[in-house]
């Protein structure tokens, strides 16, 4: 087999491309040292749900062929991605992390993998998660069928959910780019917690036919990648409207970040709070200079905050739910009872008993706060703030417990942006931006539905003037 340098395996899209079309290797040749590595170092990390071998050499050589032929379909042509578990290929098992569901089996494969398929990536393998996208709450790390998905820059610690294998992989270079799902910040968590780039679209804009559901009003299918620049050149393909998701916004993406407004007409709204008082303070220097690096790109730095809403109450009963309407048959069962997770099964069954006037007094309040951040976006273009207020929690820590005793700080900021974004379907860019304690450290930037191309391209700058996205863990030889 091809011997690779590490180089090619931490490469973008964009590099990996153009070394495919200059003939250095070949996608098969790529496609079969990936396939090795993420077989040999998946399961390190628990990142591993399903290697794809048979299907992923099919397509590397459909690839070459057309690369040969100077058929090309686009830089992802050739380029090895890994999926999340609740994504399903037709003929092939697709668990959603969880045992009641290990060996299931569909006909059908997800739009989104379609699409990549059709754009020539290959599919090298599905990817650990946690189980059910986290529906009911969990208390551990280990809430999945593989275990705790374990961080590539320190494996005492998690890689953040629940999008686990896919930020783990990304990161620890088993695959090019890859996909994930967010609800309510499971792909900004992992990407933070890993140190890449990934990008939560606008509700509706990518597909979500052959994906697990969670929260039907809620889910979001998002890129976990290298850079911005690659998450923009996913999205391209991933996004579309699509008559088998009810969801569906009907829009497309062209990704084109030279066609934004100058930097200079960009105001950025942010929270001092957030940097100062709610961050950790192993993570405040790196955040403080995350905020002046955007600020010297030439944008208008303007401080902003929340309405006043109780958005993770509302996100939390909203997802709770309709989780548990969406898992009724399953609780109905008694195979909840399989799931790794004491928290969880609870939590499911739970959801089942909140009153149908809780849900829509809920869904009355999301609509208010849809038009207050409404409102709030006509004052500025985008909100920075943490994309976590500090670095990867130890794979042993109860997560539902407090990180810190330091007092609750009393300016609220954009400390909830979080459950605000995914209540209102905003898209949300996770952009690398130091380091805590040596983990990785990001910051998100979050703006109006639809403004893909505007957090693309700060973020793209952002990364042209720094290199955390750059950096790369203490990945063991194969």
């Amino acid at each position: 087999m091809t011997s690779f340098s590490e180089d090619v395996y931490f490469a973008t899209v964009t590099e990996l491309n153009a070394r495919l079309l200059k003939k250095e290797f070949s996608a098969t040749e790529l496609a079969r040292a990936f396939l090795a590595r993420l077989e040999k170092l998946g399961p390190r990390y628990n990142a591993l749900a399903l290697l794809l071998r048979r299907s992923a050499l099919e397509q590397a050589k459909r690839a070459d062929d057309e690369i040969k032929r100077h058929r090309l379909r686009g830089p992802l042509q050739g380029i090895p991605f890994g999926a999340k578990d609740l994504l399903s290929v037709a003929g092939q098992p697709t668990s959603w992390g969880a045992r009641p569901y290990a060996g299931q089996v569909f006909t059908h494969t997800a739009t989104a993998l379609h699409k990549l398929e059709r754009t020539g990536a290959v599919l090298i393998g599905k990817l650990a998660m946690i189980e059910l996208a986290g529906g009911g709450g969990y208390r551990w790390a280990a809430a999945s069928l593989t275990g705790p998905c374990l961080n590539p820059w320190d494996t005492t610690r998690w890689a953040g959910g629940s999008s686990s294998g896919s930020a783990a992989a990304v990161a620890a270079g088993l695959v090019c780019f890859a996909l994930g799902s967010e609800t309510w910040g499971s792909i900004v968590t992992p990407s933070a917690y890993c140190g890449i780039t990934g990008l939560r679209p606008t509700y509706g804009l990518v597909s979500r036919y052959g994906a697990m559901a969670l929260s039907w009003t809620m889910d979001k299918i998002g890129p976990m990648c290298r850079s911005a620049e690659d998450c923009g050149l996913v999205l391209k393909v991933i996004a579309g409207g699509d008559w088998q998701d009810p969801g569906s916004a009907g829009k497309s993406f062209y990704y084109a970040p030279d066609t934004v407004p100058p930097l200079k007409e960009l105001r950025v709204g942010f929270a001092p709070a957030d940097f100062e008082e709610w961050a950790e303070p192993a993570a405040r220097p790196d955040f403080l200079k995350a905020l002046e690096t955007l600020r010297g790109l030439g944008v208008q730095m303007k401080e902003a905050s929340l309405p006043d809403y109780p958005y993770s109450a509302v996100a939390s009963l909203i997802i709770d739910t309709e989780g548990s309407a969406a898992f009724e048959d399953l609780i109905a069962s008694g195979k909840v009872e399989e799931l790794a997770d004491a928290k969880q099964i609870a939590g499911l069954k739970a959801g089942l008993d909140v009153p149908a006037k809780d849900y829509l007094r809920a869904m009355r309040i999301r609509r208010l706060i849809q038009q207050d951040l409404r409102k709030l976006f006509a004052e500025v273009d985008l909100l920075v703030s943490p994309a976590r207020f500090g670095p990867a929690n130890k794979i042993t820590e109860p997560l539902d417990r407090p990180r810190t005793e330091r007092p609750r700080p009393q300016r609220r900021g954009l400390s909830e942006l979080g459950a605000a974004g995914n209540l209102a379907g905003l898209p949300a860019l996770v952009l690398p931006c130091g380091f805590a304690d040596g983990l990785p450290i990001a910051i998100q930037l979050v703006g109006r539905p639809f403004s893909e191309n505007t957090l693309l391209a700060v973020g793209r700058l952002f990364q042209q003037v720094t290199d955390w996205h750059r950096r790369r863990p203490p990945v063991p030889s194969e």
